[in-house]
């Protein structure tokens, strides 16, 4: 009886042993791929893709190049994997703003562009997804399609904003998010190439104060 117990308490005691080793690969794993991902978003964002090797990429992670392929089949691969990361991040930093404003108000539609401001001048995979999306015709594969997300939440705020009164009785919420929403990416892009994004917050708060109905 006592030899049953001590081989049943084996049994257990293996079977833990095995999913903790499976457990601690995966958290490895796991981390692994956010290190690659962290390292291919700051090569795209400096280099940009046609540039960037799959060996500037390990070695930016301090990894092998087997440690990336492991992970990622080829280049592309990782430019998808950062751009679905870009596009995570933007859906983020709009939902921080709904989360803590009404959506009928023009100062929450303000908050969202101050917020995508401070994270295109702070956040280095947002830098990549910019950047990789101008270079799309150099990546041969399907990518997310651009802009669609966030304009259609511009659309949407303004249309509530509208509907509550907030704006002029002839504005078309649809039409201002299109011009609001290009006023801003064009900033974004404008305040890369000549100050590194470094004047970004400021270019935005100046599109903010030209339209008078948002203030």
């Amino acid at each position: 009886m006592s030899n049953e117990r001590n081989e049943s308490r084996a049994r257990r005691t293996a079977g833990t042993s095995f999913d903790d080793t499976s457990h601690l690969k995966q958290e490895r794993a796991i981390r692994t791929r956010g290190t690659i991902l962290n390292s291919a978003a700051a090569a795209f964002a400096t280099e940009g893709f046609p540039q960037v090797t799959i060996k500037d990429i390990a070695d930016g992670a301090e990894l092998t190049k087997g440690a990336v392929y492991f992970h990622f089949p080829n280049k592309e691969a990782l430019a998808v994997a950062v751009l679905e990361e870009f596009y995570r991040r933007m859906q983020e930093t709009v939902n921080g703003a709904l989360e803590h404003g009404d959506p009928a108000s023009p100062s929450t539609f303000v908050d969202v562009l101050r917020r995508l401001a401070r994270a295109f001048r702070e956040d280095v995979f947002i830098h990549a997804g910019a950047r990789l999306q101008i270079e799309r015709p150099y990546i041969k594969a399907e990518l997310p399609v651009p802009y669609v997300g966030t304009l259609d939440v511009l659309t949407e705020l303004l249309d509530k904003c509208h509907k509550a009164g907030s704006l002029p009785e002839d504005t078309d919420p649809e039409a201002m998010a299109r011009t609001l929403g290009a006023a801003v990416f064009g900033a974004q892009h404008m305040s890369w190439v000549l100050n590194n994004r470094e004047d970004l917050v400021e270019r935005v708060e100046e599109i903010i104060d030209a339209f008078v109905p948002l203030r």
